[in-house]
Formats: C-alpha cells, structure tokens, sequence
C-alpha cells in the first residue's frame, strides 16, 4: 500500500525510521543523511493532519544505555523539522503511551531506542503488539532494517491489517532496486567490487543471466586471476573460493552474460600511501607487489561498458580508493556512472556502504539516479531474497 492512499486526519503515525546515525565522543550526530531521508514521509503524515510518532533502533546497547539513548539525536531532529519532539523515555507501556496518547494533530513524539529491549531483535509479538499502542497507522520508512524479522519491521505489521504502508524513502528504495532486477532497460550492467568473493557470491550468481555485463574490480578480482592460473604477487585473494570463482566464469559464459575482470592493474610494493608503484598485467605481478587499484586500460573498458548501458548497478569500489593513490580507477567508474547519466539518461543505483563513500567522496552523489541508504538490505535483495520488512506491507 502506498502513504498517498492513506487519510491521516487525527491519525497518529506510527513511523518506523532509521536514525541509527553516527554520534561522536560528545553524542552529536555526525552525519545526518538517514534523519533528512525520512523527512518527507514524515512531513507529509503533518501536512495531511496527522501527528507521527517515529521509532528506530541505535547502534548495538546490550540492555538499556545511556549513550545509546535517542534523545541525544533530538537537536539535529527538531532542527530539521522546525519543530518541537516530544521525548518518550521508553518506547512501550506509560513511559511512551502518556506521550503518544495525547498527541495533537501536527506533533511529533520521538520513542527512546527499541534495541533497549532484547524483544525487539527477537520479533516478539507481544513487545510488537506494545509497540503498536502508539499509533493508529503504521509506516515502515526503514530500508536499512528491512531484511531483519524483528518487532518493529515485520512483526508489528499484523497488527495493522488495513492501515499500514511504505514511507516515500522505502518505497523509492523498492522502485529503484526494481528497475534494475525486474523491468531494466537494456544494455544492463552490474559493478561489483570490494574484497571478498565471498562476500558477493549471491549477488554474483543472482546477477548471471539477468546481466548483459558483469563486471568484477576491486580485491575480489585476484580470486578469479589466480584461480584460472595467473600470478597475483601479494594481493588480497581467498584461495578456498577457487572452485566457485571458476564456476562464476562457466556460467556466465553459458547465459550470455559478458563477464568483464581487469587486464591491468595498479600494483605497489607495499600497502602504504606512499608506496612505489607499477602499473602491470593483472596475471603478472611478481611476489612482492600487490594490486590496489584497477590499471588504465582496464579503467578504460569499466568505463566504456557504462557509458554505453542504459542500467547501472554499481555494489563495491574498483580499489583502495581511501587513499589517493589508489582512487583513480573507482573515481573513473563513479564519473562515467554520472556521465552516463547526464547524457544518456542511463538509471543509474549505486548502494553498499563503500560504493556510497566513494560516490560521496567523488562528490557525484547528486548526479546518479539513486544511492540506496541500505547495506546489508540492499544486498538480500539483489541476492533475490524476501525481505520481512518488506513482505510484512505486502501482506
């Protein structure tokens, strides 16, 4: 169900949002991307008389702790929403109902940390049957915590058999990973990198067959080099994924998908800023050196595949972009994702936690189609997984 199709006159909105947001050593929210992504669904529940009672775990508290505590994000919240938040100090029983009970039509009430209680994690249906007190429609806005069966995602759900919806930011996180893995326009392409096959192996077999272009950079390539017999030096590779690496390339060349892997690479003598480096065959590099970033010619190819799609899906950066040396070729990619876009009108997703801090760091985060805010959710889903979250609207 959509929010456009819900009347949230005198209704209380219960607003599952993500406001686990980095705090420094004084409390002071440090990046507050996730608080300005709910606003909208937030300010359309007010702008249609409703008051919106919104609910979001915080970092990782075993039991109750203080410098856990939401309140501590309340200044950035109300500045942003020009407004006064009421604080619950709990998010059930009186402590959250004397607040949220009395909420007048335009108020927003902020419930303490629901990862205070271990309920939460666990999907417990009477802590969710709690929770669900405070609103009289409920709004799941939290893509970051949509692959997770707990109280306030999927379990809640249930009890609003009617009355509850995605909010604008999950919902526009659905269309986009939508376009890309049901109804892409084509030539499609995929950019996966990062360290780890493993870690990507899902996503990886999910995206063979469904891809027009597959391509592999970052420190997971050398897991495919070595396993067809190349010399890789000292670079990052997981030997024990030998077997699925060739079976990734097997397959791929069976559905048709074109699996692209660096050709050259960018190899230094030591991992340090400071390195000596030598730009050298992928397969090639002698024991000493390690590849940290894609080479020139193999940034040129990357580079020439998006620029000619019309999809992109961009998961995990081409190398150590944290150092500058070794930025050249996820930059490259993060610019052509944003030329391709410009001029060929190309939708264009980037999403995981590195991709984003590259794009972000490139400073092109406004010039592709859509940066998903959801790590780990974004990658169940393009793994093909339910996500409970998700499922739980649905229903």
């Amino acid at each position: 169900m959509n929010m456009t199709d819900i009347d949230f006159q005198g209704q209380r909105a219960l607003i599952r949002v993500d406001f686990n947001v980095p705090l420094n050593e004084a409390r002071e929210v440090t990046d507050d991307t996730r608080i300005r992504a709910a606003l909208p669904t937030i300010q359309h529940v007010l702008d249609n008389g409703g008051s919106a009672v919104l609910m979001s775990h915080l970092g990782r508290p075993k039991g109750r702790d203080e410098q856990f505590s939401l309140k501590h994000i309340l200044p950035r919240l109300e500045a942003l929403l020009g407004c006064t938040v009421k604080f619950a100090p709990d998010c059930v029983e009186d402590a959250a109902l004397d607040v949220t009970q009395s909420l007048q039509p335009g108020e927003v009430a902020l419930l303490e940390n629901l990862r205070f209680h271990p309920e939460e994690k666990a999907g417990d249906e009477f802590f969710a049957g709690q929770l669900a007190e405070n609103g009289d429609v409920y709004i799941n806005d939290a893509f970051g915590t949509a692959h997770r069966a707990h109280a306030s995602t999927a379990v809640i759900a249930k009890f609003f058999p009617e009355d509850k919806a995605f909010g604008h930011l999950l919902a526009r996180e659905i269309d986009a990973l939508e376009k890309v893995l049901a109804h892409p326009e084509k030539p499609l392409t995929a950019i996966i990198g990062g360290a780890k096959v493993s870690s990507k192996l899902g996503i990886i077999e999910h995206l063979i067959g469904r891809v027009d272009k597959l391509i592999v950079g970052g420190g997971m390539a050398y897991t495919f080099v070595q396993a067809q017999g190349g010399s890789i030096g000292n670079s990052l590779v997981e030997p024990e994924m030998h077997a699925q690496a060739l079976d990734i390339l097997k397959k791929a060349e069976a559905s048709g998908t074109e699996l692209l892997l660096p050709h050259d690479t960018l190899a230094a003598d030591a991992f340090a800023p400071d390195a000596q480096t030598r730009v050298l065959a992928t397969d090639a590099i002698p024991d000493d050196w390690m590849g940290l970033d894609i080479g020139p010619e193999t940034t040129q190819r990357f580079v020439e595949a998006v620029l000619t799609s019309k999809t992109v899906l961009w998961n995990g950066p081409m190398g150590v972009f944290e150092m500058e040396a070794f930025a050249k070729g996820t930059n490259a990619v993060a610019a052509a994702l944003a030329k391709a876009t410009a001029e060929s009108s190309a939708f264009t997703l980037i999403g995981g936690g590195d991709s984003v801090a590259a794009i972000n760091q490139a400073g092109l985060a406004d010039q592709v189609s859509y940066v998903s805010t959801g790590g780990g959710a974004m990658l169940e889903y393009l793994e093909g997984k339910v996500l409970p979250g998700i499922a739980a609207i649905k229903e």
